[in-house]
């Protein structure tokens, strides 16, 4: 099986450093996740995201002529982007009509209460 990047594999953790993981693909060659790319919070030690034989889906970042793989954990994850309706011009303009009539009316409201108490600005 050929490795090529942008490609994600399935692997199994073999080794945990303070600056990584090593991961061992299903076709048998090894990368490295470095420490940035194991999750998409801050990640201080490794050990406390991943343990050695914990299987993996990894992405590939890059691979080299010397047979270096870079490899990424978090990249692997898809994303689900938020589902919005989707509202046509008219109903968008609509929608910002109503909510600055609604704040312009809170602020016509604060300025006449400190009006009314002798508050000038």
């Amino acid at each position: 099986m050929s490795i090529a990047k942008g490609q994600i594999i399935k692997g199994t953790v073999t080794g945990i450093t303070n600056f990584g993981a090593f991961v061992k693909l299903e076709s048998g060659e090894t990368g490295l996740v470095h420490i940035s790319e194991v999750a998409d919070t801050f990640v201080k030690d490794v050990n406390d995201f991943l343990k050695v034989d914990d299987p993996v889906k990894v992405f590939v970042v890059s691979t080299d002529d010397k047979g270096k793989i870079s490899l990424s954990i978090k990249r692997a994850k898809e994303k689900k982007k938020p589902q919005r309706p989707s509202l046509s011009f008219e109903d968008k303009i609509s929608r910002f009509m109503k909510d600055s009539d609604e704040k312009l009316a809170s602020l016509n409201k604060n300025m006449n209460a400190k009006r009314r108490s002798g508050n000038r600005y």
